[in-house]
């Protein structure tokens, strides 16, 4: 009888974990007949709505602002993108509204989304830099050999002591770190300082017009208000798709940085509508997100080096057509990109007195009409004082 009981118990695990595995098994049949019978998105219906989503398809009488926190920040290599993102969205931009955000601490400068700098809300900043706190820390890793016998708590409280104490450039913060890990690798103590504490640019660094090298201090000394906590990845799913969906679970993590998000999106399955798109892959939405008819007219815009709407999909055919896949990059620099009709139909460039467009293809008169319109109100808003001719460049092979 003893043994009987032991060996029926001993069985229990076996049982539930064979249950599970049923489950998990009958869940994703469920879910493979879902995606099966959605409806299907070719990739112009995904360009019109994310065009809409990201303030593209018309201009948007918001205010810098709420169009900040809408897009969950603008990436922001370098200090003019956002400018020109901005520019290329809202009705009535001029660039000193950013900057005057920016003096203001209203919007910062941060590290963020794939590692990369991004101008976020000073409510975004205290709460999606640790939402992606985990890649950060991945990130660290690569980094381990530089720095072993490093303590890196201990790394992380002398850097903020020091970058709260006055704004420090990075190769102050490396020296002074440095001073205390003599043997570790000198650019791998300043990618840890950055890795542990949410740094921002102070300004200048930022502002329209003006000139500042990098110095950082924490988000919270410059914020004056400590960190919140992150927000629950439901939150900012659904953030993401008003901004970029329909979208993927691998979109949605190409845009963070993160990964393992799928338990989170089928939590949030029963509120959303699912699509596939040419492929097969299942795309997520709000159900009440605009998904406009695909032949409304998508004018030109000019749009700046890495813009989110470029790096934000895994799959980046809804902007990008599948012939120029790679034509908007050299090395790791990004170019400026002109949409035609919705699609990134060329570069930009502003050389001399002359805004240079480089077309991937023949335009049309009626497009080169349009672009050069386009080109007009661009330069009209981000450079009034200056007399800029257009021209279009022989056409990029």
């Amino acid at each position: 009888m003893t043994k009987r009981m032991k060996a029926t118990a001993g069985g229990i695990p076996q049982l539930a974990a064979s249950a599970t595995r049923t489950a998990t098994a009958a869940a994703a049949a469920r879910t493979a007949a879902t995606a099966a019978t959605a409806p299907v998105l070719d990739p112009r219906a995904l360009n019109r709505a994310t065009l809409e989503r990201q303030l593209l398809l018309r201009r948007a009488p918001l205010s810098a602002k709420s169009a900040v926190e809408h897009l969950l920040g603008l990436q922001a290599q370098n200090v003019k993108p956002p400018y020109y993102a901005l520019a290329a969205r809202l009705d009535g931009f001029a660039p000193a509204e950013l900057s005057g955000l920016m003096a203001d601490r209203e919007v910062v400068r941060i590290v963020s989304m794939r590692s990369t700098i991004h101008t976020h809300t000073a409510a975004d900043c205290l709460t999606l830099r640790p939402l992606v706190q985990p890649a950060r820390d991945r990130e660290l890793t690569q980094f381990r050999k530089g720095l072993q016998g490093v303590d890196l708590d201990r790394l992380a409280a002398l850097a903020r002591d020091l970058v709260e104490a006055e704004p420090r450039t990075m190769k102050q913060l490396r020296e002074a770190l440095l001073a205390q890990w003599p043997d570790a690798d000198p650019q791998a103590l300043a990618v840890a300082a950055r890795c542990k504490l949410p740094l921002v640019q102070v300004t200048p660094r930022g502002l329209w017009g003006r000139s500042g090298q990098v110095a950082l201090t924490t988000a919270e000394h410059w914020l004056s208000r400590p960190a919140e906590p992150a927000p629950t990845p439901d939150a900012t799913v659904l953030r993401y798709l008003a901004a970029f969906g329909p979208a993927s679970v691998k979109d949605m993590q190409t845009w963070a940085g993160l990964t393992r998000l799928r338990e989170v999106f089928e939590r949030l399955r029963p509120g959303l509508l699912t699509f596939r798109d040419e492929h097969g892959v299942e795309l997520f939405d709000l159900p009440d997100a605009p998904r406009p008819d695909p032949d409304t007219p998508a004018p030109p815009r000019f749009l700046p080096e890495f813009d989110n709407l470029l790096l934000s999909h895994a799959d980046r055919a809804r902007v990008v057509p599948p012939e120029h896949r790679g034509r908007t990059w050299q090395g790791n620099q990004a170019h400026r990109t002109v949409l035609v009709d919705g699609f990134v139909a060329g570069v930009w460039k502003l050389e001399g007195d002359a805004l240079v467009v480089e077309p991937f293809g023949p335009l049309t008169a009626e497009q080169r009409h349009e672009v050069s319109e386009e080109g007009q109100r661009m330069l009209g808003t981000m450079h009034p004082e200056s007399s800029y001719d257009i021209r279009f460049g022989t056409v990029v092979r």
